[in-house]
């Protein structure tokens, strides 16, 4: 767990149930705000403000094409500066996957494992959503990581 915060454990059945409570918030890029709108990054700090009652960290603005133009791991990095790092192969409901859309590029997007193969995440052009985490999505995981505090 990282050092600079002390936490309540919660079971991963609130994690998501709370990222289930995004279910239907329409796409919006950088936005963070149940109903309102989300991102894929949105969606994660929205969860970990319902946990917490704080942000993890502030974002910079950032751009769609942000990871083309950076070339850095940038959503990696900050998961693993404010969550609990996994081997992929243990990800299980409650906890956040990050992917890597393109083998030659860095992971730039996020979702939350739901349990039974599902995972919730926010898409440009479709409002959050429950989806199958199908083998497409798993070939594609570049890490996992745990809420603090989840009791697994």
């Amino acid at each position: 767990m990282p050092a600079r915060i002390s936490v309540a454990p919660h079971g991963a059945d609130t994690v998501v149930r709370f990222a289930r409570g995004w279910l239907g918030t329409p796409y919006h890029h950088q936005a963070s705000v149940r109903g309102v709108g989300a991102d894929c990054l949105g969606l994660i700090r929205g969860v970990w403000r319902e946990l917490y009652g704080f942000e993890a960290e502030e974002p910079p603005p950032y751009s769609r094409d942000w990871a083309e133009a950076r070339a850095q791991e940038t959503m990696l990095e900050a998961a693993g500066r404010n969550m609990c790092t996994l081997s992929i192969a243990d990800a299980r409901a409650g906890d956040v996957v990050v992917f890597r859309l393109r083998a030659d590029t860095v992971a730039k997007h996020a979702a939350i494992v739901a349990g039974e193969g599902h995972m919730i995440h926010a898409m440009e052009g479709v409002p959050v959503s429950e989806v199958a985490l199908s083998p497409w999505w798993r070939r594609r995981i570049a890490g996992a990581f745990a809420f603090p505090g989840t009791v697994r």
